[in-house]
């Protein structure tokens, strides 16, 4: 099969696809538009989460059978217009899912702690200790908003320092995986939003979910509780939550997703208990690993 590959991925798994007699190109510099133009006479296009394949793009293709998408969320692919095109759509969902709920865990700890801002304020000659009083994590209650691999994920960790656990989906499919993790399962999201400590999103980015942390849910946080957000950009009215942030009714906030990627004057960077990541989540050279498998796994369906 002729391949390319439009975003970076692990370099064995090019070894791999090479030795298995695919022929692969690797641009991993162009632009969605540019990567359109190149995608003639290819039958797999591989991504991660900065190619955008839109309609109009997918329909500069020809002969193009299978998108990968290496990671998880599968917004940034027009699936309807690839379905009506014949193309294959597909994902690693379960490979990153540790590496991102390693990543919830480090932001909660560092929120918890703020060591993000004792860091940055040693580096700059200061001695704030009396300003770094934090918390411990266990005994206080996490909220996971999106039940999945990942928020399952995340449960089994919070559980295991000895934090309280309620999870919210839409689906009930791992309600009995949350409470076999001693979780609790809630059908209502603002009564979990309303007792979290801590909230940690793991949803997609859709028409239902689009600004679903809304104003009127961030102000229902309890004072000092802290939102972390390593799925997808978009799902948070940023404005209001700067204003609870600087007026410090709420403990932290950590982001590792953007509306906009790099994200370019954002307030919230103004503000000592915000904290940011360049959408590393799945950034691990383990995860990274798990995902070529995974490519090589579905190749093999479509050969």
């Amino acid at each position: 099969m002729k391949i390319f590959v439009a975003d970076p991925i692990a370099e064995k798994t090019i070894e791999a696809l090479k030795n298995e007699g695919h022929e692969v190109v690797v641009e991993t510099e162009l632009t969605s538009e540019e990567v359109g133009e190149r995608l003639q006479g290819f039958d797999v296009v591989i991504i991660r989460s900065k190619t955008k394949l839109r309609r109009d793009i997918l329909e500069k293709t020809s002969g193009l059978k299978v998108i990968i998408r290496a990671g998880v969320g599968l917004d940034n692919v027009d699936r309807v217009a690839a379905k009506e095109m014949g193309i294959a759509v597909r994902n690693t969902p379960a490979a990153s899912a540790r590496a991102v709920a390693e990543l919830v865990m480090a932001h909660m700890f560092s929120l918890a702690r703020k060591i993000a801002y004792a860091d940055r304020t040693m580096r700059e000659g200061k001695w704030e200790k009396k300003k770094l009083k934090g918390f411990e994590l266990g005994g206080k209650t996490l909220g996971i908003i999106g039940v999945g691999n990942i928020g399952l994920t995340v449960a089994k960790m919070a559980r295991g320092i000895g934090m309280d656990v309620l999870g919210f989906d839409v689906v009930d499919a791992n309600k009995p995986k949350l409470e076999e993790l001693g979780g609790k399962f809630l059908t209502d999201m603002d009564e979990l939003i309303k007792n979290s400590d801590f909230i940690t999103l793991h949803v997609p980015l859709n028409e239902h979910t689009k600004g679903f942390i809304n104003k009127d849910r961030i102000y229902s946080m309890k004072k000092g509780a802290c939102l972390i957000n390593t799925a997808r950009g978009g799902l948070i009215d940023e404005e209001a939550l700067y204003e609870r942030l600087k007026n410090g009714e709420l403990g932290g906030a950590a982001f590792d997703v953007f509306a906009e990627e790099p994200p370019k004057d954002l307030k919230l960077l103004e503000l000592d208990n915000f904290e940011a990541s360049p959408h590393i989540g799945a950034q691990t050279k383990e995860a990274q690993d798990r995902i070529g498998d995974e490519i090589l796994k579905i190749l093999k369906e479509y050969m």
